[in-house]
Parts: structure tokens; sequence; C-alpha cells
């Protein structure tokens, strides 16, 4: 999920790969995790890449985006299909679960951070100072969404409720009641994020990409 203003056509093309990138690194990264940890379910199927179609799903990873794109939308959503784990294949089942979940996250935080530092080169090597030199630069228009969204998608797949990845730090944390109100929140999980997800998102993506601008400019 994002909070990118995608007006044009070139700039719904360039914000589309960019999130399409930021969806597989979030995905391939889970699955590497899970391999890691002891379960080969999601290597097996072939989602330990990079490769678009491996992860895209029909609504969250096409429809969904395109759509508010294409309709001047203020916000830029999206969704892979989830990385299927076999809990009981992992080595350490209750913490290596927490590690999956924080791969995606973690992915996508050393993605931006990757996007500032090259923003960081090319405003200084090209004598960029401002903001219209910056967005005439199709290169560093690209790095600078890529890591925008790659902010969006961190802050977002933290938020503590099911089925986000947030949730399973979450549930290490809590104890055996609290594991259980978490769980039962878990069918509602959905309508709580479309509800709540906004505003849940706007102060921590705030503070993510102020740090991540600081690194760029």
């Amino acid at each position: 999920m994002g909070t990118l203003g995608l007006p044009g056509l070139a700039d719904i093309v360039l914000g589309y790969l960019c999130l399409l990138f930021a969806l597989c690194i979030h995905e391939a990264s889970h699955a590497a995790m899970a391999n890691w940890c002891g379960d080969p379910s999601a290597r097996l199927l072939g989602r330990m890449t990079l490769n678009p179609l491996a992860h895209v799903d029909p609504i969250g990873t096409v429809v969904m985006p395109l759509l508010m794109m294409t309709s001047g939308s203020p916000f830029l959503i999206g969704w892979a299909k989830p990385v299927p784990v076999n809990p009981l294949n992992l080595r350490n089942m209750r913490r290596d679960q927490v590690l999956v979940a924080l791969a995606g996250p973690g992915a996508n935080l050393t993605a931006a951070i990757v996007c500032a530092v090259i923003l960081r080169i090319g405003t200084i090597v090209g004598g960029v100072t401002t903001d219209q030199e910056l967005f005439a630069s199709p290169v560093l228009s690209m790095f600078l969404q890529l890591a925008v969204i790659n902010v969006a998608l961190l802050a977002f797949n933290l938020i503590p409720i099911p089925p986000l990845d947030g949730s399973w730090v979450l549930h290490y944390f809590l104890p055996p009641s609290g594991q259980q109100v978490l769980e039962r929140i878990g069918p509602f999980g959905i309508l709580l994020i479309i509800l709540f997800g906004r505003s849940l998102i706007a102060i921590p993506f705030k503070l993510l990409l102020s740090l991540i601008l600081l690194i760029a400019f």
C-alpha cells in the first residue's frame, strides 16, 4: 500500500513497475527466509524469485493498482500472492514464523535505503539542487518513487493486524490469552485494515520516509 500520486501515463507505468518490483522482493524474501529456516515449500513452488509471474495476484497486483492509478486516486494499493509457509517444517516454529514475517518488510527497508543512497549519489554527481531538476531526471525520479513505495509497503505490512506481517511479530510477544484474542481478530482482519489501515500507516510512513529522505538529500 502506498501514498504516491500518479497522474500521468509515464508516471503510471513507472509507478506500476516500482510497485511490482517492491512486491516481488517482499514475497521472494519471505520465501528465502522460510527456506533458510527449514521450510522449502515456497522455494519448491518457484516463489523464491524476483520473476513477477511467480507472485502476481490478478486482483491485487494487476486490477487494483492499475484501476487506482488510472482513476487518479491519491493512493496506490497493491498486494501479491501470499507465500506459503508450513510451520511444521520450521526448525523453531515460534521464532522462525517471526523471522519469515519480518523478511518481507526487511527487504523493503533495504531497498528503500539503497534507493536513497543512489539518489544521494545521483544528485551530487548530476548537480541536482531543486525538485524540478530531480523530477526532470527519469532515473532519479524512478529511484525516488521506488523508495517511497518500498517505505509504504514496509509501514503497511508492519501493522499488527492479521494477516499482515506485523501480526506475527505481535503474536510472538503476547501471552497465550493475548494470542487467542489476536487469532479471533483474524477473520475480520481485512475489514479492519480497510477501515483503519490508512490512519495506522500515516505516522510511521511519514517518519520512515523522512529518515530515507535524510539519506537521499
